[in-house]
C-alpha cells in the first residue's frame, strides 16, 4: 500500500506547556545534568508559521526506510518552498500523498521518492495534475507501542 494522507487537521490550539530537561546525551549519562529547565510549549516549537501549517496522520509503508510510519502524525508548513531532498506531501492525480522531492532539471521534470524498495519512484511532469501541497517539518511517532 503507497503511504496517504488522511485527517489533516490545522496546527495550533492550546497545548499544555511541558517541562523540559535542558539536554539529554545520547552517550555516557553525566549526574550533573539531572535537573528540569523551563516548560516548553510543544506546539511553539514545531510550529513556526501557525496560520499555513496543518498536522496530518500517515496511512500506509513507502516512507518507512526514512522513519516515518503508518500512523504517524506529521507537521506540514505550506508556507515553505520545497527543496531538493524535503520531504513534500503533494497531491498528484487527485490524490494527497507523501515522498521526498527531487527536481530534475535536465529532465523538466520532478520525482516524488518513496523510501520503500517496493514501491517505484513517481515522475511528475507538465502534463500531470500536481501540486506541491507543503512540506513536512517534523515526524511524531511512538517510540514505545
Amino acid at each position: 500500500m503507497d503511504i496517504k494522507i488522511k485527517d489533516i487537521t490545522e496546527a495550533g490550539g492550546n497545548a499544555p506547556q511541558l517541562p523540559m530537561f535542558d539536554y539529554v546525551k545520547a552517550g555516557f549519562p553525566s549526574p550533573a545534568t539531572d535537573y528540569a529547565g523551563d516548560r516548553i510549549d510543544i506546539v511553539k516549537e514545531v510550529v513556526r508559521h501557525p496560520n499555513t501549517t496543518f498536522y496530518a496522520r500517515i496511512s500506509g509503508d513507502s516512507m518507512n526506510d526514512a522513519g516515518i510510519f503508518d500512523g504517524d502524525i506529521v507537521v506540514i508548513d505550506r508556507s515553505l518552498e520545497p527543496r531538493n531532498g524535503d520531504y513534500v506531501v503533494a497531491y498528484i492525480d487527485g490524490e494527497f500523498t507523501l515522498k521526498e522531492f527531487r527536481l530534475d532539471t535536465e529532465n523538466d521534470c520532478a520525482w516524488l521518492i518513496p523510501h520503500n524498495k517496493a514501491y517505484s519512484p513517481i515522475r511528475v511532469d507538465k502534463n500531470d495534475e500536481f501540486l506541491i501541497w507543503g512540506v513536512m517539518t517534523h515526524n511524531i511517532h511512538p517510540t514505545r507501542h
